[in-house]
């Protein structure tokens, strides 16, 4: 039996994420995130282990569990910043 893929929503990037010698999970992130200075923490993560000429789909080295920790916490502060024109309308 084949695996159908999900189809990518418009915006998004799929990564992997787990450590050296796990299963990676396939996770699908808003473009946006890659800007996000935690997501370049894991980037830079990214580029220490495997370097430039990783072929696919990016890896990030890292426990599922933080790096869910970690997109939680963009997702809360890209959230708040899309709120705050609202704030401050009279």
């Amino acid at each position: 039996m084949v695996k159908k893929r999900k189809e990518l929503p418009k915006g998004h990037v799929t990564i992997k994420v787990g450590e050296r010698g796990d299963v990676k999970e396939r996770i699908q992130v808003p473009v946006m995130y890659l800007n996000h200075p935690l997501f370049g923490e894991l980037l830079k993560k990214a580029e220490d282990e495997y370097g430039f000429s990783q072929k696919g789909a990016i890896i990030i080295p890292c426990p599922l569990k933080h790096f869910k920790y970690v997109q939680g916490l963009i997702h809360t502060q890209n959230s708040l910043h899309h709120h705050l024109p609202l704030c401050f309308r009279s």
